[in-house]
C-alpha cells in the first residue's frame, strides 16, 4: 500500500506543477515537423548505401563505418518526429 501511495503522490506533485517545452524546442519541431517521415528513412537508406560504397569500392573502411552508423540516428529522429507529430512535445501545451 505504501508504494501505490508514493506513486500517487509523485503523480500529483506532477501534475500540480507542469513542465512545459520551452520555446526554442517548440521552434525546432514545428520545422522538422514539415519534414515528411519517409524523408528521414530515405537519409537512413542513403547512409547505408554510402557506406556500402565506401566500403566495397573506395576501400576507406573507417569513413564506411562512420557513415553506417548515422542510418540509426536518422531512424531514431524519424521515430522521434513522428511521435511529435502525432502526439504533441508537451502534454500541456494542448490544454
Amino acid at each position: 500500500m505504501a508504494k501505490a501511495s508514493t506513486i500517487e503522490s509523485i503523480r500529483n506533485e506532477m501534475s500540480s506543477h507542469p513542465i512545459k517545452e520551452g520555446e526554442l524546442t517548440k521552434r525546432i519541431e514545428e520545422q522538422t515537423s514539415k519534414i515528411p517521415s519517409v524523408g528521414f528513412l530515405g537519409f537512413a537508406m542513403g547512409s547505408i548505401v554510402i557506406s556500402a560504397g565506401l566500403a566495397l569500392f573506395a576501400d576507406r573502411k573507417p569513413l564506411a563505418n562512420f557513415v553506417g552508423l548515422w542510418a540509426p540516428t536518422f531512424l531514431l529522429l524519424g521515430i522521434y518526429n513522428k511521435i511529435v507529430k502525432l502526439e504533441g512535445s508537451d502534454r500541456f501545451s494542448h490544454t
